[in-house]
């Protein structure tokens, strides 16, 4: 595991790299293949996103693992993981260095190669078992989680139908600890388009779209509370100094808590865009959505968390978890109404930082955690 991790980590497999992409989808089709069933390589969904000058334009993203292994069993479960790391391709953070004898600092060693590499040889080590053929399974692993899985979304929601649970192999905190529910996330781009004028001649007559944007951030900001972040991250556009600007484009992510804040985050886009237009006389048009869910905690979730921290207590292991307002493929999963455990990957931390560190010992450790839970679901004890 640990030989496999320092390969993949080797290779720049940044969200917008589709190059490092293709060669990490290939490594990883080889490292797979020891497993039995269907591999393929799935080409990703279309995506768009709003350009600089308010166009939508494609964005390309690479390809997805995708693995069946015996689709007949009267058992089915989902594991995912991802390809992709935060570090594109001209990013300094390249190489892996060792902080310690026990720990090991690079692109993605923790989120999420060593992860993958877990998930790999828990696998292999089911296919072992002799109660192996009771359990079928689908792997994802796609190459654009880390900006959203806008490409692989489609996908997942097929790979969830009809599984009683599912495996995600993000990281866990250094001390083992796993997420427990997380908030969801959306991601919008409002466009505003204004009048030009004079700043000078003619003012009045223009119509700042760059104000009307600014306006509409401190709005949404000032409306989040408990429940619901709201964080303003970027006003594109703008104009030379002496002309009313007509163009800008506002960014924006919101973070609810619960299906009902999200709720509340739709209405109140629509409320204040409404409200901005008319009183900026502006045109406001309003793109993207909520592309992770709220994940709660609720009952199914809670017994497959029991059972990983009982497989846990049978190693030594003491299994805890936390809320957590970071998002994952987890949160798509629990969406379609299957429950997961979404930090089954390597133990480390620092992740999205070139301080991101392994935790090596934690490779073993955590791919034994995952064939027990497998063994057990094997055995018919969740349900």
């Amino acid at each position: 595991m640990l030989a496999q991790t320092e390969l993949w980590a080797g290779v720049n497999s940044g969200s917008r790299n589709l190059a490092g992409l293709a060669t990490m989808a290939g490594m990883l089709a080889d490292a797979f293949a020891i497993l039995p069933g269907k591999i393929d390589l799935a080409d990703p969904a279309r995506v768009e996103a709003v350009a600089a000058d308010g166009r939508l334009k494609d964005i390309p993203h690479g390809r997805h693992l995708h693995l069946t292994v015996r689709p007949d069993a009267p058992i089915q479960i989902l594991l995912t993981g991802h390809m992709d790391t935060v570090f594109p391709a001209d990013h300094a953070f390249q190489t892996l260095r060792w902080l310690d004898p026990l720990t090991l600092n690079g692109p993605g060693v923790a989120d999420m190669k060593g992860g993958l590499a877990v998930m790999l040889a828990a696998l292999a080590a089911l296919e072992t078992a002799p109660n192996a053929g009771h359990l079928g399974y689908e792997v994802i692993v796609n190459s654009d989680e880390e900006v959203g899985s806008p490409s692989s979304a489609p996908l997942l929601r097929q790979a969830a139908v009809g599984k009683c649970a599912a495996f995600t192999y993000e990281p866990a905190l250094p001390d083992g600890t796993l997420a427990g529910a997380r908030a969801g996330s959306g991601n919008f781009a409002i466009v505003v388009t204004g009048k030009s004028a004079h700043a000078g001649r003619n003012p009045q007559d223009g119509r700042n779209a760059l104000l009307a944007a600014a306006d509409l951030a401190l709005r949404l900001k000032a409306g989040s509370g408990i429940g619901l972040s709201c964080n303003p991250a970027r006003i594109e556009g703008g104009s030379p100094n002496n002309v009313v600007p007509d163009h800008a484009i506002l960014h924006v992510n919101f973070r609810p808590r619960t299906p009902a804040d999200e709720d509340t985050a739709r209405r109140m886009l629509d409320e204040e865009i409404d409200r901005i237009s008319r009183d900026h006389e502006v045109t406001m048009h309003l793109h993207g959505n909520f592309g992770r869910p709220p994940k709660p905690m609720d009952a199914k979730a809670e017994a497959l968390f029991s059972l990983v921290r009982q497989c846990g207590q049978d190693m030594g292991l003491a299994i805890g978890w936390r809320d957590t307002g970071g998002v994952c493929d987890g949160n798509n999963i629990a969406a379609c109404g299957v429950p997961v455990v979404d930090t089954m990957g390597v133990r480390g931390g620092n992740i999205h930082s070139d301080s991101e560190y392994l935790i090596i010992d934690s490779l073993g450790e955590r791919a034994q955690l995952s064939v027990l839970a497998l063994l057990r679901l094997a055995q018919g004890r969740f349900s």
